[in-house]
């Protein structure tokens, strides 16, 4: 359950679809598919949080070159899309990498002044042997990991154990399975802890079925991941996925002209989770 509020920083939570793609199929997500060929829309989110003048960004969103290479289609320059928000990224003091894959770390030269925190674990994982097997390095782009370095011997990249308090109410936790280091962000707000999953889920439906996304470096890792987050959360209406287009659908826009683009999802959904 949620914590008393009193003295305690609340944020608001708002998840950024500045990317998707329609061409994606479900024999593409899960493993031994019944389905294989049906649609299975991927969209692309990254997070802002805000309580007062305090900000603090969650990834960095795809570089559109990367996007095209991989075949995602761009709806919103990430960078951009903070200026909707009144955020200045040149600003921004504050940003968390979940993982280090493309669609995540895109946009790392866009925050001149922030300190970036991001799990020990995928640093090594990124920068060691596991990356000598197509399958595992082929979310990731050798420029952005070479741009990881630079700002780790800069001394602007913070990595971290397990678990690790990165403010009053925000705090990142280990998960591993869809890569070594993937973390989930546990975040306060006025409707109590939301846990934004990242991409240890990808979709409602791995939680909902407890199966496995198929980009995976560890598949016990992954479906336990399930269960901290479950922990982690208030209940099954504070979880946010990444990937999902029904987060756009359950959530409220953030202002006018943001409809399925910027959403409130430290706002309680639309739809519980016991009617999806």
């Amino acid at each position: 359950m949620s914590e008393a509020s009193d003295n305690r920083t609340e944020y608001e939570i708002f998840a950024i679809r500045y990317g998707t793609n329609a061409r994606r199929v479900r024999g593409q997500n899960f493993i031994l598919e019944t389905q294989p060929d049906e649609p299975q829309v991927l969209d692309f989110y990254y997070w802002v949080l805000k309580s007062g003048e305090s900000v603090i960004v969650v990834d960095t969103g795809m570089h559109p070159d990367k996007a095209e290479r991989h075949g995602h289609g761009i709806l919103l320059h990430p960078v951009e899309a903070l200026r909707h928000l009144g955020v200045a990224p040149e600003g921004v003091e504050t940003v968390i990498l979940t993982h280090a894959h493309y669609d995540h770390i895109g946009h790392l030269d866009a925050f001149p002044k922030a300190q970036f925190f991001m799990q020990a674990r995928e640093m090594a994982y990124v920068t060691g042997p596991w990356m000598e097997k197509p399958w595992f390095r082929r979310a990731y782009e050798p420029d952005e990991i070479a741009r990881l370095v630079h700002l780790l011997h800069a001394g602007r990249l913070a990595l971290h154990g397990l678990d690790r308090t990165i403010a009053d109410g925000v705090s990142v936790h280990w998960v591993g399975g869809h890569c070594d280091g993937q973390e989930i962000v546990r975040v306060r707000t006025a409707r109590g802890w939301v846990v934004l999953a990242s991409d240890a889920l990808h979709y409602y439906e791995e939680y909902e079925r407890g199966v496995p996304f198929a980009v995976a470096f560890n598949l016990s890792d992954m479906i336990a991941a399930h269960d901290r987050i479950r922990e982690l959360a208030d209940s099954d209406d504070h979880v946010i996925p990444a990937h999902d287009p029904r987060i756009a659908a359950f959530y409220p826009a953030a202002g006018p002209g943001l409809e399925d683009r910027v959403v409130r999802v430290d706002l309680a959904p639309a739809s519980s989770t016991e009617s999806r």
